[in-house]
């Protein structure tokens, strides 16, 4: 067959191919998404010529991929509209035809790997065959078949064709290097990958491979709760069902369809990478996508398809970009309306699953205000506030072993002037001052995970006429017994003689002791307390230096004048002890050893015992035990 035509490609083509084999795909595998979203426009093409009148349809929309491992060659065959010679030296021969010299300069300044590759397409297929044939049939009427011809270098050769049916065959040449690609196994991954949801069947050697009809792309009333679990299981296999889920869908100001999800996350969240899958028009574009939504919804699993993410641009300009920006305040958004109906029409689910997202919602309205503003009565605590006979709470939601409040219901219910919110971090350390305190009735909140040492700053910022206080930080005129004390004959109260008693046997200038008569049966005999603001520098202070928080050498023993060990202490001095430290009787050592371990209990309640002394307590623990089964046995 004689040759029709030879030429060279336009516009600096002696760049174009190290460009695209080099600088602008990162992973060579992208050809197939490329070739496939090719064939796929041009079955649409062809539909819509159809529909006018201007050619004849389909019978059957289809896209092949066939592999010769013979010839080294991948061949993806389409029934699109297909070419004329014209429209191959326009579409294929001058490269994207207009701006492509402009589009070939902006890749070889940016270095981002992922974004927007749709633009060079076709050449794609140069990063893997060393020569590429397009042989295609327009489905213009009475147009000749025509067969293109490239070897990777500018020349090019157009010749007639005697292919029969209309439509696109692309046949890659592979090089030695890249002959992975004619194991159909490989294929198969990359479709499943890439082209997955694309609205055109496609099958390799016959077989279809991918799934279609992505349910993101349907209406919410057409798809049951069975449907979102099953696209779920299906994109995120043996990670269970999810939470819940929110569907996306707006055409105005810009087109978006999606699925998002919440998963059952077990362990620390990656709120830096994500896995929401990035789709432009049902095509996998990127998971990695976090200059698009906001960073707390990265943990977030699910869908974002949208044409209108731009997608032939930086990162940081990404990052900029006025629409994106709009795109992330509509998810926001949608996700913040979902979780107002949930609490709203389904309080006890919402209870339910409140550990599960709290992460997300707190972030979230730390980060951004109108996030904030959308989440405000969304935020959950959980408290010690129980239900009775006598008074009904409705705003109180069991869940489990925990009963669930608002911040504003909490608010409601406080009898003090000062607004003191009352909090634990760990139930277990902390047990000692919580109980002392709800055993007197009060609410105490549970903000007990990592976030929250960052939200209750941001929370007092947000509500001025509210101060947090942890329940080991400082104690209330309500539980203390101000009766006043009866001095002996020598002028020294009970609380003065206490006082000294443990100082003397602590012998610490760091330690200051004081000494309240509390009241309340589970008040305990000593508790250490750390006023709140001192309490927090010192939890930064060990975040920063990633360890745990310790008890710093300056700090307050409270000792508890009201309970019956504090008061067998006192009698004990009535056996003459001497607390000068010259000399002491038995009884006196005694009395010593019992104040020594007092304040051992308190540090040992809040994990101020390091391991290594935690051995010695309990030999002195046996030691004192010894010595009053002696003297009372």
């Amino acid at each position: 067959m004689p040759v029709k035509e030879e030429g060279t490609i336009l516009i600096h083509t002696e760049n174009i191919f190290p460009i695209i084999k080099k600088a602008v795909y990162s992973d060579h595998e992208i050809f197939i998404r490329e070739l496939i979203s090719n064939s796929v426009d041009a079955i649409k093409k062809r539909k819509m010529a159809a529909f006018a009148g201007d050619c004849l349809a389909a019978e059957n929309e289809k896209i092949n991929i066939s592999i010769n491992r013979e010839l080294k060659t991948l061949t993806i065959s389409d029934n699109g509209i297909g070419m004329t010679s014209d429209e191959i030296k326009k579409y294929i021969n001058q490269v994207a035809f207009s701006s492509a010299e402009e589009f070939l300069e902006k890749y070889k300044k940016t270095d981002d790997g992922f974004i927007g590759h749709f633009g060079l397409g076709f050449y794609s297929s140069f990063m893997v065959a060393e020569e590429v044939q397009i042989i295609t049939k327009s489905a213009k009427k009475d147009s000749q078949a025509i067969k293109w011809k490239c070897n990777g270098s500018p020349q090019y050769s157009l010749d007639e064709s005697n292919k029969e049916e209309i439509g696109t065959d692309i046949i890659l040449h592979l090089m030695e290097e890249e002959i992975e690609y004619i194991e159909p196994s490989r294929i198969k991954t990359l479709i499943k990958k890439y082209c997955d949801f694309m609205p055109i069947e496609i099958s390799l050697e016959q077989e279809v491979i991918n799934k279609m009809n992505p349910p993101w792309r349907e209406s919410k009333q057409s798809l049951k709760d069975e449907d979102y679990i099953e696209l779920y299981k299906y994109l995120y296999p043996f990670q269970g069902e999810p939470l819940l889920w929110v569907h996306l869908n707006t055409d105005y100001p810009y087109n978006l369809q999606g699925i998002l999800y919440f998963p059952k996350i077990s362990g620390r969240a990656d709120w830096e990478s994500g896995e929401i899958k990035l789709f432009c028009n049902q095509v996998f574009v990127s998971d990695s996508i976090k200059e698009i939504v906001p960073r707390y919804l990265l943990p977030l699993r699910g869908v974002i398809d949208s044409p209108d993410i731009p997608l032939n641009v930086s990162r940081s300009a990404l990052q900029s970009d006025r629409r994106v920006k709009s795109i992330g305040n509509f998810i926001s958004k949608k996700l913040a309306d979902k979780l107002k109906s949930l609490k709203k029409d389904d309080p006890q689910f919402y209870a339910d699953i409140w550990d599960s997202i709290a992460p997300f919602i707190k972030i979230g309205a730390m980060e951004d205000e109108k996030f904030a503003d959308q989440v405000r009565d969304l935020i959950l605590y959980s408290t010690t506030k129980l239900s009775d006979n006598n008074e009904e709470l409705t705003d109180l939601i069991k869940s489990g072993s925990k009963t669930f409040t608002t911040l504003d219901a909490y608010k409601n219910r406080l009898t003090n002037e000062n607004n003191k919110i009352l909090y634990s971090t760990d139930e277990v350390s902390q047990s000692t001052a919580l109980n002392m305190w709800t055993s007197q009735g009060k609410e105490v909140l549970k903000l007990d995970t990592v976030i929250d040492t960052q939200f209750i700053p941001w929370l007092e910022d947000k509500n001025k006429e509210i101060n947090f206080v942890r329940v080991d930080s400082e104690l209330d005129e309500s539980i203390k017994d101000d009766s006043p004390e009866i001095a002996d004959k020598d002028g020294n109260t009970k609380s003065e003689i206490l006082k000294k008693i443990i100082s003397s046997a602590l012998n610490n200038e760091k330690v200051t002791v004081q000494v309240q008569n509390l009241k309340g049966d589970n008040s305990p005999p000593s508790l250490i307390l750390l006023p709140e603001q001192m309490r927090r520098i010192n939890d930064i202070t060990a975040l920063m230096e990633q360890k745990l928080p310790g008890l710093p050498e300056y700090h307050n023993l409270i000792v508890n004048s009201n309970h019956p060990l504090i008061q067998g202490l006192l009698k004990l001095k009535s056996t003459q002890i001497v607390i000068d430290g010259s000399s002491k009787t038995d009884d006196g050592q005694l009395a010593s050893d019992i104040a020594i371990h007092v304040y051992e209990m308190a540090k040992l309640s809040i994990g101020g015992l390091e391991n290594k002394d935690i051995a010695a307590f309990q030999t002195r623990n046996a030691e004192l035990l010894g010595k009053l089964m002696q003297k009372f046995v």
